[in-house]
């Protein structure tokens, strides 16, 4: 291989230096399988398959090694979209993607790299309710700048129709998704007084750190699907955040796809993962995860301490 442009020449391909340079890539890979699945346990496993299809397949004539992991990885993850709408997978109701949880005083190098482009659980939800193709083509190309001439045969349409299908994504996304403060000191703040007048009850208080379009979305996961709910309008979900004061004292702050957050355990064990997004010095979208089977996936020992 020619270590400067990135061509795979015959005579190189060897089990170890294939294994190497695909581990270089594994954090950007499972950065894709993330924003494709919504899941960090499924962006794992489509990686592992992502390496047994390159390593059976081998890379002889490859002129961009990179990219060819990133086109295996699409592929992989466009058939598991597809298998989940197959089988009738995808959620019915409300349904939060599995968060990155981090310290309060920021990401490790690893969470860095998955939340590179600041990929926060509202942009997720509506990446979920995209059709498979739309994914790929708006992930692919939109977030890590892969060609619609690359993107073409993962999804078998045409160039030109893989940028029609990246463009009805961007619609959605655009129309849907707040752009979110950048600001993290005025979103640390906004959390705060969300927290602390959840904690006293002030029913004002609360008012006044919402948008008055807020939405919360708590996913309870299929176990307690009573307890799932879909809340619009400031005035019931001050109602809710009300109904949440009595969880306040085990509540925790961390960074939830690197924007401030909270998370709430007792006894040592997580109960909920609450993520913010705030525009214009209001928050505009609450969403929680309480699916204890879920929760129990992720990596919140990184919070202990």
């Amino acid at each position: 291989m020619d270590e400067n442009d990135g061509t795979v020449t015959p005579g190189r391909d060897d089990g170890e230096w294939l294994a190497e340079r695909f581990e270089e890539h594994r954090s950007h890979l499972r950065a894709v399988a993330y924003r494709m699945l919504g899941s960090l346990s499924e962006a794992d496993d489509a990686v592992q398959e992502a390496w047994l299809r390159l390593s059976r397949a081998g890379v002889h004539g490859v002129e961009n090694l990179g990219g060819w992991m990133t086109t295996i990885v699409g592929r992989v993850c466009l058939d598991q979209l597809r298998s989940r709408r197959a089988r009738r997978e995808d959620p019915l109701g409300v349904h939060v993607p599995e968060p990155i949880v981090s310290r309060a005083d920021g990401p490790d190098p690893e969470q860095q790299v998955l939340l590179a482009d600041s990929v926060g659980l509202a942009l997720l939800v509506v990446l979920e309710t995209l059709a498979p193709a739309e994914r790929l083509a708006f992930v692919l190309h939109d977030m890590f700048a892969v060609p619609f001439d690359e993107i073409a045969p993962i999804v078998d349409r045409s160039p030109a129709a893989a940028r029609q299908l990246a463009s009805r994504a961007r619609r959605r996304v655009q129309g849907t998704t707040p752009a979110p403060d950048t600001d993290p000191a005025r979103q640390r703040e906004v959390v705060g007084a969300f927290l602390a007048a959840s904690r006293s009850g002030d029913f004002d208080a609360l008012l006044a750190v919402l948008d008055p379009d807020v939405v919360l979305r708590a996913d309870s996961g299929p176990g307690a699907p009573g307890a799932s709910r879909l809340v619009r309008g400031a005035a019931a979900v001050v109602e809710q955040a009300l109904l949440y004061s009595q969880f306040v004292p085990f509540a925790r702050p961390a960074l939830v796809n690197g924007a401030p957050g909270l998370v709430t355990a007792r006894g040592g064990r997580p109960f909920s993962v609450m993520g913010f997004t705030i525009a214009h010095g209001k928050i505009v979208e609450i969403n929680i995860l309480a699916d204890l089977a879920r929760l129990e996936r992720l990596d919140l020992t990184i919070l202990d301490g």
